[in-house]
């Protein structure tokens, strides 16, 4: 066995977390979250070691505090913090000898037993007189009471033993800790960015179809900057946080796509807005039906002014008529007859878009990726969606993001990325702040329990996920086939299960078409105007827009939704009732718990009831207790087992507040 990185310390640390890959990459967090530290440390015998967090905040503050021994018999110790200050984060694990917590268990078990009993309370009071060196002023009054307790020989050993205790050794010792045989973990970083990062609710529209309209012979007419700043109000009533804008540039004329992806586009046909590029211009330019980037930026400080981020498409790719076919021919990859290669997903055709080829000249596309965003960053945006990342080299994005997030901190990249879980667990290690998931596939309650357990806590540490409930080209069969109910189990899921989720426009409408063997949405936004008449739905009661304004109050009022790592899954006898709670300690809530109990039937097409079981230790709930549904207004007593009915028809789900 070699020696150097290979020894073991005095008292070993054997493991700490959070950890990425052993400290290859930087643990990620957000602004207000709270995580778990822990460490597993083991020593000798019976002696007992005690262990301490140091926690150096990105201005150089550094907290030591004491960790809490757990799982006896398995040398674990914890401790949560809450972290608020962005930037880059440093921890280190400090354990001990601890002299005080061998003498306490020695001297309750031989007391106890009525063994050596002075020698214990002798051993005391040497230990205080060394506590003695180290204590601050304060303490040495306490300590000297302390020694004077049991050196008194007319009070009993054990009674001498209970009045040091009373008096406040312990408390003494954690307070000015007697440190022999230190040992110290490496330093693990922890990245943390701003709270949009990690925890905020989405909505997208397309800004051609807010306002679009048809002339007097038929032919349309885009919407536009203009007329899509009407529509910012309606989004921020609903509770959003963040305005997600499709492609919003030129769109190429070689081989436009028609309505569902038709081969022939008709002429006021507009084209898919990921087709990127024509004669007016590429990713730095701004289509001319949409308005000017005055009217851009105008629309950017509307959006801000209400409280929403704009978040802007970024997709690295180009339609045909793209000034950079002609200007670096390198960046594409040429088929076997010489001309450039479509983009493909067999049997999917996408002969408008050529994809970008990388390695030709890669420092290149890096600078141009990195003008691009400069561009858009200096009109006032810091939130890109990222079209289709795992088709990119990962190390093209971990030097776009790192170099883009060095000089703009605060910009969030999401990664549209439905792929292999080492791809998407790669792109989030590399930088992406937040990824899309595979929350649409999972519907059943036992996919759901096991993906959000999955999502809360075995990948959390690198991995942010943001729900969202659809696309505008993906209808999964769920939402084909499921009906209303469907559409607001699906919402209230990802909007109670997740700090961060997301909806496309539409989706308040309950629009879906069945096409059985299906999975493309049919007549989607991709490829034509689709406007929409929000207010007339809303007031025929044919919208869902109430319950997911309903929904973000609820997060805006509950920090415990807004957390991805306390998520916990509990147990109906129901194999479609799935229930899960989140809580957030009073210590980090303003010293008042924040617990919500998440209930809800996961098969729309019925009504079902149950036992449902809490685990109240998890939560730290008394054996009985009140909850609130803040659906429908009502109270009622809870404990470990409960009973519920959820007719999906009717209400297919509780959000429970626990109001003790």
């Amino acid at each position: 066995m070699t020696q150097g990185d290979a020894r073991i310390a005095r008292l070993p640390i054997v493991s700490t977390w959070p950890i990425v890959d052993g400290g290859k990459f930087a643990v990620k967090a957000f602004a207000g979250e709270v995580l778990e530290f822990g460490a597993i440390a083991t020593r000798e015998g019976h002696d007992q070691l005690a262990a301490e967090l140091s926690l150096i905040s990105p201005s150089g503050r550094e907290t030591k505090s004491r960790m809490q021994a757990a799982s006896p018999g398995l040398d674990q110790f914890l401790l949560k913090s809450q972290l608020s200050e962005t930037g880059v984060w440093r921890y280190q694990v400090i354990t001990w000898d601890d002299k005080f917590g061998t003498w306490a268990h020695n001297a309750k078990i031989k007391l106890e037993a009525g063994i050596d009993q002075d020698l214990v309370i002798l051993q005391g009071q040497h230990l205080a007189n060394e506590f003695l060196g180290v204590a601050s002023a304060k303490d040495k009054k306490t300590l000297k009471a302390i020694i004077a307790v049991l050196k008194d020989p007319e009070i009993e050993p054990a009674q001498a033993f209970e009045n040091a205790l009373s008096l406040g050794f312990e408390q003494l010792s954690h307070r000015s800790p007697l440190r022999g045989l230190v040992s110290t973990s490496e330093p693990v970083r922890i990245l943390c960015e701003r709270q949009l990062a990690g925890s905020g609710a989405w909505y997208e529209f397309f800004p051609r179809s807010e306002g679009a309209t048809k002339d007097s012979v038929g032919t349309w007419v885009s919407g536009t900057f203009k007329t899509a700043t009407k529509s910012l109000k309606r989004v921020k009533n609903m509770g959003f946080e963040v305005l997600y804008l499709p492609p919003i540039h030129p769109i190429g004329q070689s081989h436009r796509k028609g309505p569902n992806n038709t081969l022939v586009a008709e002429g006021d046909d507009p084209g898919s807005p990921w087709a990127i590029g024509s004669s007016s211009g590429g990713h730095d330019a701004i289509h001319p039906d949409l308005g000017s980037e005055k009217d851009f930026g105008a629309f950017v400080g509307s959006a801000n002014k209400l409280g929403l981020e704009i978040a802007m498409d970024f997709a690295l790719q180009a339609s045909p008529d793209h000034p950079w076919v002609q200007s670096n021919p390198e960046w594409f990859s040429k088929r076997a007859d010489g001309s450039i290669a479509y983009a493909e997903n067999p049997p999917k055709k996408y002969q408008d878009i050529y994809p970008i080829y990388f390695d030709e000249d890669p420092e290149g596309l890096v600078e141009e990726a990195l003008r691009l965003l400069a561009k858009w960053i200096g009109l006032g945006v810091k939130i890109f969606r990222v079209d289709n990342p795992h088709t990119k080299p990962v190390s093209f994005w971990q030097a776009v993001i790192e170099k883009t997030n060095e000089e703009h901190p605060d910009v969030i990249f999401l990664a549209e990325a439905f792929t292999r879980p080492a791809m998407m667990h790669t792109l989030a290690k590399a930088g992406f702040q937040q990824s899309y998931t595979y929350f649409t596939w999972r519907n059943s309650k036992s996919e759901l329990a096991e993906y959000l357990v999955e999502l809360s806590q075995k990948s959390a540490d690198f991995f942010r996920p943001n729900l969202w409930v659809n696309t505008p080209d993906i209808l999964s069969e769920y939402l084909q086939f499921g009906g209303r109910p469907a559409f607001k189990i699906r919402a209230t899921i990802a909007a109670t299960a997740g700090p961060s989720w997301g909806m496309y426009a539409g989706f308040e409408l309950y629009e879906a078409v069945a096409r059985p063997g299906a999975e493309e949405n049919i007549d989607n936004e991709k490829f034509e105007y689709k406007p929409r008449d929000f207010l007339a739905a809303e007031k025929i009661g044919s919208s869902l827009a109430p319950r997911i304004s309903l929904l973000n109050k609820i997060r805006a009022e509950h920090p415990c939704l807004g957390q991805l790592r306390n998520l916990v899954v509990h147990q109906s006898a129901d194999d479609a009732i799935l229930v899960y709670s989140k809580h957030l300690e009073a210590e980090f809530n303003e010293g008042v718990a924040d617990t919500i109990i998440v209930v809800v039937n996961t098969d729309p097409t019925s009504a079902r009831e149950t036992t449902v079981s809490i685990d109240l230790q998890k939560l730290g709930l008394p054996a009985t207790f009140a909850v609130k549904d803040l659906i429908t207004g009502t109270v009622f007593q809870w404990g470990a087992q409960n009973y519920v009915k959820l007719d999906s028809y009717a209400e297919p789900a509780h959000i429970f507040q626990v109001v003790q």
